[in-house]
């Protein structure tokens, strides 16, 4: 009598497969760790730009002015009626504005007015070899974003 042939996997090719497959999800998350790294700057960049955006639109909306308030101390940003949002981590943050709206060596803002505009400014984000400038117009109030060249 032959012996019959079973279908499927050995254990010890079970195995090996889910060991190959930690090994490349490991190097996939390693990878994935460092573009997540890469991106929070460009991120942060949009976000405040987003909020600024979201201010401007309070003031017009609310028919008086309205500020984003930037903390220097603690790299972050409040935009009315929004929660605190936090910078990433080991970012520097330069504020260019209006003197009226700096209110403490800490603290400086950007206003928005009722019309769209604004009293204007630039707020720079560093972080390692990363820059990025949002640039606030006074006349239009409009929000730009753009990264920076590095030295």
């Amino acid at each position: 009598m032959g012996r019959v042939r079973q279908h499927g996997f050995t254990l010890i090719e079970l195995m090996a497969v889910i060991v190959l497959l930690g090994i490349a999800l490991a190097v996939g998350g390693m990878a994935l760790g460092g573009s997540l790294r890469r991106n929070a700057l460009p991120t942060a960049a949009h976000d405040l730009a987003a909020a600024l955006q979201w201010t401007r639109a309070q003031a017009m909306a609310q028919r008086h002015s309205e500020a984003l308030e930037l903390d220097l101390a603690h790299p972050g940003y409040q935009a009315p009626g929004l929660p605190h949002a936090s910078l990433p981590t080991g970012t520097a943050l330069q504020v260019t504005t209006a003197l009226h709206e700096q209110v403490t060596a800490s603290t400086a803002g950007i206003r928005f007015f009722p019309n769209g505009t604004s009293t204007g400014g630039q707020v720079l984000l560093a972080r390692g070899h990363q820059r990025w400038a949002v640039e606030i117009a006074w006349l239009t109030g409009q929000v730009r974003v753009h990264a920076l060249p590095t030295h």
